[in-house]
């Protein structure tokens, strides 16, 4: 019998689904769109019934809750991969506006709390340090580690990326809470800016 690691995508819906909707689905050219799909869509794209429908959508998001894990109060921060699989598990890599986030974390690299800084744009999330900082401080963080989408799916940063960061970790280094990295999420893959030597 073959490995399931090593059967085809299509197979692997015939087996997960039916033969019926895998057929259907067969025209998804981008599996990974799948996951910010929704019931109405798929119905009407792919003649899918509603039932298959959430069938198919279920087997998404149990992919999803499997591929990493979300960071809770009290968990230590470890590396950037942390980040990202909390980014995977709560959907932050397929939100199509940025969001920046801030993970606050104690003098062992517990966290604290997971905080939402900014929402903006397709292209931009409006980032100050005082939205920043005063959770940091009042929560009395020792240190931190930024966190933000790019809709495009392309996690390469950019200048304003690289200056928001660079203006944070001043400010950080003023006020004694010190950021760790700016962990930059796209759909299947990210960035870490202190792994990269940039921060």
């Amino acid at each position: 019998m073959t490995p399931l690691t090593e059967l085809s995508i299509e197979r692997l819906l015939d087996l997960a689904l039916s033969p019926q909707i895998a057929a259907k689905l067969a025209a998804v050219t981008d599996l990974s769109s799948l996951r910010s799909a929704r019931v109405a869509e798929l119905t009407a794209s792919y003649g899918l019934t509603t039932r298959a429908a959430k069938r198919c959508l279920a087997i998404v998001e149990l992919g999803r809750r499997l591929a990493g894990h979300t960071l809770e109060p009290g968990m230590t921060f470890r590396c950037s991969r942390d980040i990202f699989s909390h980014a995977q598990r709560t959907g932050l890599i397929d939100l199509p506006f940025e969001q920046f986030h801030a993970f606050l974390l104690d003098g062992k690299h517990r966290l604290i709390e997971a905080i939402l800084i900014s929402q903006g744009t397709l292209t931009n999330s409006p980032v100050h340090p005082r939205e920043v900082f005063s959770s940091a401080v009042r929560m009395r963080a020792a240190s931190l580690v930024l966190c933000h989408n790019h809709p495009s799916g392309d996690p390469t940063p950019s200048a304003d990326d690289l200056e928001v960061t660079r203006r944070l970790r001043e400010v950080g280094d003023l006020l004694g809470v010190r950021v760790l990295d700016h962990v930059i999420v796209g759909r299947e893959t990210f960035v870490s800016l202190a792994d990269r030597g940039l921060l």
